[in-house]
């Protein structure tokens, strides 16, 4: 990512591949890519990048020419950020670093808040979901959701989200990234017969997903100092647990400040403070930093050669 304009190429930095479409300017008319938790291929089709090109070749014949909306970035470029000159020089810069400076920059500047949290968020959060294949296309609407009360249905054709087109599924993540964390929603689509629009109300805590998938989650503190393998459901029985129950195998590294706690390699933590999460390993570690802060103590409930344990550990800014 060195050298890479942040002001004009401004996308979900967590992503294994992404695309833009630019004009004969250099303005940015869409993007292609996205990814919710489930997979990081679901859409990457081949038929939806070839047809989110055509409406753009399509839109561009017709004279269509939305303005581009600038990016915001702090910074022109990522080797620019305070913490990206703290780096080797001319060492890589990888793509989730990004989020990791503009994260390091709210820290230390003292603006983090935690709705920062929820990025690029899926549209299902509002009731909606994408058709692979044809990625402006509404695939489903969950009854009762926001998109259903605004009237959106399947097999519409979405135009705009949040005053932006779209063609692609990156292109209504984008959108809804911009959107407000609360207040309304204008949606535009084709129904098959007519052009209509309506304004979703955006509901509290719309924007939150499961974030476990993304590498700039592991960035955010507190550093829950404790990482490792899922359980397999068939080795939770065994230790009595249920099959969804948080358990993991303490990894070969211990960080430092589990290290001291007592924390040792082929622990298993299957909680913390007494409460019996059900999720994996990952989604553990955004629940630490979700409802924890730096310097903060954590009892980790541990099994080891079949002992039950508490642990207590305070939490560090990172995992050293």
């Amino acid at each position: 990512m060195r050298g890479v304009d942040l002001r004009r190429f401004e996308f979900d930095y967590d992503l294994t591949w992404a695309a833009f479409f630019l004009d004969p300017q250099g303005r940015v008319m869409g993007r292609f890519g996205g990814r919710d938790a489930r997979s990081p291929d679901t859409y990457l089709t081949a038929s939806g990048l070839r047809r989110t090109m055509q409406q753009h070749l399509e839109k561009w014949s017709a004279g269509r020419r939305e303005e581009d909306h600038q990016p915001a970035s702090d910074y022109s470029r990522p080797e620019e950020y305070p913490t990206a000159r703290r780096l080797r020089p001319n060492s890589c810069i990888h793509c989730h670093q990004i989020h990791e400076f503009q994260q390091d920059m709210h820290f230390e500047r003292g603006t983090w808040r935690d709705e920062m949290f929820w990025i690029y968020p899926p549209p299902e959060n509002l009731g909606w979901s994408i058709d692979p294949e044809e990625q402006n296309r509404v695939a489903d609407v969950h009854p009762g959701s926001p998109a259903d009360r605004a009237g959106l249905r399947t097999g519409a054709v979405l135009r705009e989200v949040a005053g932006r087109a779209v063609f692609s599924y990156a292109d209504v993540q984008f959108a809804l990234h911009k959107a407000p964390p609360s207040g309304r929603l204008f949606v535009r689509w084709f129904d098959g017969t007519s052009e209509r629009e309506a304004e979703m109300r955006l509901p509290p805590g719309w924007r939150e997903s499961d974030i476990s998938w993304r590498a700039s989650m592991w960035n955010i503190p507190p550093a829950a100092s404790v990482y490792g393998v899922d359980l397999e459901p068939a080795e939770k029985i065994r230790l009595g647990l249920k099959a969804g129950r948080l358990a993991f195998s303490q990894g070969s590294f211990v960080p430092t400040a589990a290290q001291q706690a007592g924390i040792r390699p082929g622990d298993i933590i299957i909680g913390a403070d007494g409460k019996e999460l059900e999720m994996t390993m990952a989604q553990f570690n955004v629940w630490v930093r979700r409802h924890y802060r730096v310097g903060d103590t954590i009892t980790y409930d541990v099994v080891r050669d079949g002992k039950r344990l508490k642990i207590p550990v305070q939490l560090p800014r990172k995992s050293y």
